[in-house]
């Protein structure tokens, strides 16, 4: 138990220290290209939460397989006619793309729903499946409003209107919805509290650079 402890607070140290990094690099920014190395962090962000998932076999490959097809296909689609999140385009900074969409995106959708699926569980352990996808979809929603506008800011994606439409959020919350119900199906209920942590950092991150 006290190893487990130690390996979880380490790694969660390291993740702090990553996106505290992260936020005085692109705030200051330390490099003008200093953004462009988020991709490495999303990667290693997906890995550090699947180091520390436990028990992982053949369904965890079947989510992670899922949920990149799912919203990688749906960011294409939305890309290449607007119909789902509106009208938009990817920048430089999550790297290469196929048909206007980063690979990276696809990765950022397996990150985001295995967070809020197991933060949801946590808070809500009882509750039915539908209940706690329901609170991990909300948990995406405001976790998208912080992203936006520094998205837009540092050239992620920008949008052909002037303001993000509702459209965007409605799609955030029935792909994530979908996905989150998907991995209470597959994988079942799981406890990491590197996910957790991993979370909140990422709501303190974009919280923070909304603020300077």
């Amino acid at each position: 138990m006290d190893l487990t402890l130690n390996r979880n607070t380490t790694a969660i140290g390291v993740l702090t220290i990553l996106y505290l990094v992260g936020i005085v690099g692109i705030a200051m920014p330390l490099h003008p290209d200093f953004v462009l190395l988020t991709p490495l962090n999303l990667l290693f962000s997906l890995g550090m939460i699947l180091w520390f998932h436990t028990g992982f076999d053949k369904s965890v490959l079947i989510f992670i397989s899922l949920a990149f097809s799912v919203g990688f296909g749906m960011e294409i689609l939305g890309v290449q006619t607007g119909l789902v999140f509106g009208e938009y385009a990817y920048g430089k900074v999550l790297g290469p793309k196929i048909f206007g969409t980063p690979f990276m995106i696809g990765v950022n959708w397996i990150l985001v729903t295995y967070c809020a699926a197991v933060a949801a569980h946590r808070v809500l352990p009882k509750a039915a499946q539908f209940t706690k996808a329901f609170l991990g979809a909300s948990l995406l929603v405001l976790l998208d409003l912080l992203i936006e506008p520094v998205a837009i800011r540092y050239d992620f994606w920008s949008w052909g209107l002037t303001e993000v439409p509702l459209q965007n959020y409605i799609a955030w919350f029935v792909i994530g919805f979908i996905l989150i119900l998907a991995f209470y199906k597959i994988i079942g209920t799981v406890s990491n509290k590197v996910a957790i942590a991993l979370l909140i950092l990422q709501f303190l991150f974009f919280g923070i650079l909304n603020l300077i």
